[in-house]
């Protein structure tokens, strides 16, 4: 769940200097556009150009489905032309499930990406441009675009809304400049940190004092392997320290009572 106000810290880390502008061209609904921005700040796309938006501007169902990302509203330029909004960048690349009779190089969001960091490194501005949702980017609008990008969906369910592709392709941006998850997530505090060794031996050495006594370890020559046996089990886990404490208490329920005596 997204933070509806992220401090300042967490916005810088989410943002780029050069991440490409993302124009809108005449979006019909204002929930449309506040979940594209949403999605443009989720991957670090700060820039929102509106040409000829056709919802009153600003827009309240825009900030109310934004989930917080209002500074890329607050921030948006308005622009009467396509044109103009480009008019600045070095680079522009067109959104379009259908491929028009135009010749322009065409690229998947991954390619896109690739090209779209190179420019970048090279001091050049990028944009993406978007159509209105019920009919795409007019012909003369595709004409002012160096590049097509088109998402290889399902060819019987080809159709995907304006905030997915702005999400896919913020996505495919982020991770070109290096972004990746974490192998792990660990939460510090009340046990979210990995177990030492020693707490480690110590449940080991607990749990096989109560093997011994029940008699699951009796067979002196086959002991040693079973023991190894039983650690490689746990030792296959990357347990945390409340998991190692959690295990103990487990044997603790499973055991104390066996080992009572009569009117304890």
């Amino acid at each position: 769940m997204t933070d509806p106000e992220p401090t300042k810290r967490e916005a810088a880390e989410r943002t780029s200097e050069d991440a490409p502008a993302v124009v809108l061209v005449e979006s019909q609904l204002g929930e449309n556009i506040g979940m594209a921005a949403r999605a443009m700040l989720n991957f670090g796309l700060t820039e929102m150009r509106l040409v000829r938006p056709r919802v009153k501007w600003p827009n309240a169902p825009a900030i109310n489905t934004s989930s917080g990302a209002h500074e890329v509203l607050e921030n948006a330029a308005l622009f009467d032309t396509t044109a103009e909004a480009v008019a600045d960048l070095h680079r522009v690349a067109a959104t379009t499930a259908r491929l028009r009779d135009m010749i322009k190089d065409v690229q998947t969001p991954r390619r896109w990406a690739a090209s779209a960091r190179t420019a970048a490194a090279e001091g050049l501005r990028s944009g993406l441009l978007f159509g209105p949702e019920r009919v795409g980017l007019h012909n003369d609008d595709l004409a002012l675009a160096d590049t097509l990008i088109t998402v290889p969906t399902n060819p019987a369910f080809s159709s995907i809304n304006l905030a997915q592709t702005v999400l896919l392709l913020g996505y495919e941006w982020r991770l070109k400049g290096g972004a990746d998850a974490p192998d792990t997530i660990m939460r510090k505090g009340r046990g979210g940190e990995y177990a030492t060794q020693s707490e480690i031996l110590g449940f080991y050495e607990h749990l096989e004092s109560e093997l011994d006594k029940g008699g699951f370890l009796r067979v002196a020559e086959k002991r040693p392997r079973m023991v190894r046996n039983i650690r490689n089990i746990f030792n296959r886990i990357r347990l945390t320290s409340q998991e190692v404490r959690t295990l103990r208490g487990i044997v603790v329920s499973l055991t104390e009572k066996k080992w009572k005596k009569p009117g304890e």
